[in-house]
Formats: structure tokens, C-alpha cells, sequence
């Protein structure tokens, strides 16, 4: 049985990025899925944040999601990363703006009305837009996948259901973007990350939210979710 075991959650984007490196690299592991809204006593005993992921490999406890990739990917062969320091150092840097992109989209689906909503849906399109640029092929950065591209993936996968309930024009046409988006949602370990019934909890999620976006879901939804 693998030492690696992954405490997870079904809707957390951060998970999945550790998810995509192990299945990227075939590294085994066990995976545990907990409802964080009913924490139990040993997860929080064992996470210092009190959110997923965490790993726990050799006794040790590891937090922070681009923590956990960082850390399988250096302790199996090959590298995610490319092999340049400098173009390393930049698609470290583009993963942060990953993680800056994930909460803008938690300010879109929690915005409370529509003039707050087309603020942070504004924000949202400017850093699309601001990486779009950046796009040098199928992938990020031509032809391979890297991790840069894996953790893109995971902010793509809101478009699908945000596209389900309307037409926000959030992503650029220009820089390869869509090509993009759909190369990695085309990617098995991408794909794969999520729990199987992924779309329809989210939807689910959203429909739920006391927010702008949450009152529009609620049509898709047909009504049958309640705001809490």
C-alpha cells in the first residue's frame, strides 16, 4: 500500500492540483474525501489551516496545495517544471497568478448583487487577458504539458458551468486562449482530477450561493435549490 495519502474535498480546485501531478507521474497513493463543513476531529488534529489538500507521506504532514505538487513532483523522476531555470521561475510565477485568479473567481460567484458582480466579472477578464498573451502553443508553453498547465486546468473547469448558466464573454478570443483552455480540459490527468459527478455538485454549489450568480444559476437548476 503507498505511503501517500491525500485528504481531499470534492469542489476544491487546490486538491485537484495535487491530483493531476499524481496521476501525471502514476504515483500511487490513497485518497480520503471529507465534507469541511463537518470536519472530523483527526483532520483537524492533523491540518495546521484547517483546509485540504493535505499529504501525509513518512509520519510527516505536508499542507498547501502547490506544496504537495512541488513536493511529488521532486521526489519522482522527471519534472513537470521545464528543465530552464528561468522559464521554471515563470511558470512558478504564472501558477501564482493561477492561485490570484481562483479567488477572483470566489469574488464572481459570491458577489452579492449585479453591479458587484460585473465589477469582479471585469477583474476576471482582465487576467485572462493578461495571460493570454503569455499562451505559446497547444499548451503554455508549446507542445508539453507542465505543471503551469495542470493548475490552469482547474480554473478553466469554472468556465464550463459558468458558461452552462450564461454568457459572461469572461474569456479572451485573442492569445490561443481557447485552444488552450481546451487542451488541458482535453488532458486525462485534468480530466480525471475530480471526483466523478464534479459538474453537477458544482452546479449545485453555485445554485445554493445567496449571490448574483447563485439567483441566475437557480434557472438551470430549475428552481429547485434554495439560497443558503
Amino acid at each position: 500500500m503507498s505511503d501517500l495519502h491525500l485528504i481531499s474535498h470534492h469542489l476544491c480546485p487546490y486538491v485537484q492540483r495535487a491530483v493531476i501531478v499524481l496521476s501525471e507521474k502514476s504515483i500511487p497513493h490513497r485518497r480520503t474525501y471529507i465534507d469541511l463543513a463537518d470536519k472530523p476531529g483527526w483532520f483537524r488534529a492533523l491540518s495546521p489551516t484547517g483546509r485540504v489538500p493535505v499529504l501525509e507521506t513518512s509520519g510527516r504532514v505536508l499542507f498547501e496545495s502547490q506544496v504537495i505538487a512541488e513536493y511529488l513532483d521532486e521526489t519522482t523522476p522527471g519534472s513537470l517544471h521545464p528543465t530552464n531555470a528561468l522559464e521554471r521561475a515563470r511558470h512558478r510565477a504564472w501558477i501564482e497568478f493561477g492561485s490570484d485568479t481562483l479567488a477572483a473567481i470566489g469574488k464572481l460567484y459570491n458577489a452579492p448583487d449585479e453591479a458587484a458582480f460585473a465589477a469582479a466579472a471585469d477583474t476576471l477578464r482582465g487576467r485572462l487577458e493578461r495571460i493570454a498573451p503569455e499562451v505559446a502553443g497547444v499548451f503554455f508553453a508549446g507542445d508539453s504539458f507542465h505543471m503551469v498547465d495542470g493548475v490552469w486546468g482547474t480554473i478553466f473547469r469554472y468556465f464550463d458551468t459558468f458558461d452552462a448558466i450564461g454568457d459572461f464573454a469572461l474569456m479572451p478570443a485573442q492569445g490561443g486562449m481557447a485552444d488552450w483552455r481546451a487542451a488541458v480540459a482535453a488532458r486525462p490527468s485534468v480530466r480525471q482530477a475530480p471526483p466523478e459527478g464534479y459538474p453537477a455538485r458544482l452546479m449545485a454549489f453555485l445554485c445554493a450561493r445567496q449571490s448574483h450568480l447563485g439567483r441566475l444559476a437557480r434557472a438551470p437548476c430549475g428552481g429547485a435549490a434554495k439560497a443558503g
